[in-house]
């Protein structure tokens, strides 16, 4: 891994800054911090996401355990994104976007047409990334994905042995997921450019005795960076299979009095992501974050609405209100990780 990867693909975050998108980005932080300050939620008049997350399926090859899309368990629809659609809403939305991930549930290298959406965003500027789990990452996609321009892939790793890697990647082969990874190194090496490469290693019991290997392994593969995240739970509790032994690899702690699980992470009475972006479902409605997953909290639809009415509309204000005012009580927040991440 390099230390200058890291450093321009920072810069390369910065460099999508016009004067536009940064003063609505600094119109979105000042009127947080001063949210904050008063409890007051107030977004700015014209103001407009900074970011946006698109999902470009609900489909997935593989079956985790803690996923609904492994799991079959979505209440609402599921499908592909309509990629002529989404165009469209990011050419709406470009003037005010700095960042465009295309991914909320489901496996993006799964929608055929995924690489049109990528380069639209590269047309506009923006800084824009994918996270799969690599069992399509062909000679052809890889090719693909760079001529397009994306700027950031995120590889979900989750174990450095078949066994430890399918303990949550339930239907995965580890082999295909380190040859992905090579095959989009090798074709990064060829052509001079493309994505910066990120493992992403879900930390859970069966994996996290690899964590001292993970950094030379990955190095060995030729990965930019490597990100250690914290597993979601719908369930801690003792005996869970996937609850990590060291504390500083858990979002959770046990109660020494109740004996109960809980998050560790205290959840403040706001939250930046009610201002710095949305997160659009495949068929174009519009929900808070990513930690919506079945789409309970839907602010409306990009199919009906455009998206300077539907950030400032009714819906909004009252779930940023309601967030500010008693953040335990949004079901959602209740198993929120902001904060409890670790970087390599």
């Amino acid at each position: 891994m390099s230390r200058w990867a890291k450093v321009k693909d920072r810069c390369r975050r910065v460099t999508v800054l016009t004067p536009k998108r940064a003063w609505n980005l600094a119109r979105l932080s000042l009127s947080y911090r001063q949210a904050q300050r008063t409890g007051r939620p107030v977004m700015p008049q014209g103001a407009m996401p900074t970011s946006l997350s698109i999902e470009p399926t609900t489909s997935c090859n593989l079956r985790c355990p803690e996923c609904p899309s492994g799991l079959r368990a979505f209440t609402r629809p599921t499908g592909m994104l309509n990629i002529e659609a989404a165009t469209q809403w990011v050419d709406n939305m470009a003037p005010w976007l700095t960042y465009v991930n295309l991914y909320f549930q489901g496996e993006p290298l799964l929608h055929p047409e995924l690489d049109r959406l990528i380069a639209r965003c590269a047309h506009h500027g923006l800084y824009s990334s994918t996270s799969t789990n690599a069992h399509h990452l062909t000679e052809a996609r890889c090719q693909a994905l760079i001529e397009a321009g994306l700027s950031r892939l995120i590889v979900s790793i989750d174990g450095l042995t078949q066994d430890t890697y399918a303990s949550y990647r339930v239907g995965g082969t580890l082999a295909k997921v380190m040859e992905g990874t090579q095959t989009m190194v090798r074709a990064k090496r060829e052509r001079g450019r493309g994505p910066h490469v990120v493992w992403q290693f879900l930390v859970v019991g069966p994996n996290e005795h690899e964590l001292p290997e993970l950094l030379a392994t990955a190095s060995a593969c030729g990965v930019d960076e490597v990100e250690v995240k914290t597993a979601q739970l719908d369930d801690p509790r003792d005996g869970h299979p996937l609850l990590t032994q060291a504390p500083q690899h858990r979002r959770y702690d046990r109660d020494p009095v109740t004996g109960q699980w809980t998050l560790r992470n205290d959840l403040e009475d706001a939250c930046w992501r009610m201002w710095q972006g949305a997160v659009l479902t495949w068929d174009g409605r519009v929900v808070p974050c990513c930690f919506d997953k079945d789409a309970h909290h839907v602010m409306g639809s990009l199919l009906t609405e455009e998206m300077a009415s539907i950030w400032h509309n009714e819906a909004y204000t009252q779930f940023r209100n309601t967030l500010f005012a008693d953040r335990a009580g949004i079901a959602m927040c209740t198993n929120c990780s902001e904060g409890s991440h670790v970087y390599a």
